[in-house]
């Protein structure tokens, strides 16, 4: 559920029709809030797939990777969205950049969380 609400939120802001800010003032803040919130998307989405206790090393690859991807899909999508369905949001494939990192980093973050605390003894 915290995946959903999360997606929807996400979704939400990303439409919402605000002003736009000046370009300097929004640039390295807006790419950095676009890591943070891909991050925790990412994070939110490998919660079920950690549940799956996958055993087999390429499923999990697969499935990791498969997050990571369909995470930066939907920032995709939302930035096509914004482009082409708002009035005062643009897409940006920087954006999309910072999404796929936010992403990446959150696929890391459970990938090695699991690594480190719930190895067999």
């Amino acid at each position: 559920m915290p995946a959903v609400l999360l997606t929807v939120g996400i979704a939400l802001i990303s439409l919402w029709e605000a002003p736009q800010l000046p370009p300097p003032v929004m640039s390295l803040g807006d790419k950095v809030l676009h890591g943070l919130m891909y991050t925790a998307l990412a994070v939110a989405w490998m919660v079920p797939i950690t549940r799956l206790k996958i055993e087999d090393l390429r499923l999990k690859i697969f499935s990791y990777t498969a997050v990571c991807l369909a995470v930066t899909a939907f920032g995709a999508l939302m930035e096509v969205l914004q482009r082409f369905c708002t009035l005062t949001r643009s897409g940006e494939m920087a954006d999309v950049y910072a999404d796929f990192i936010g992403a990446l980093v959150g696929v890391l973050i459970v990938g090695i969380w699991r690594m480190v605390f719930t190895t067999s003894h």
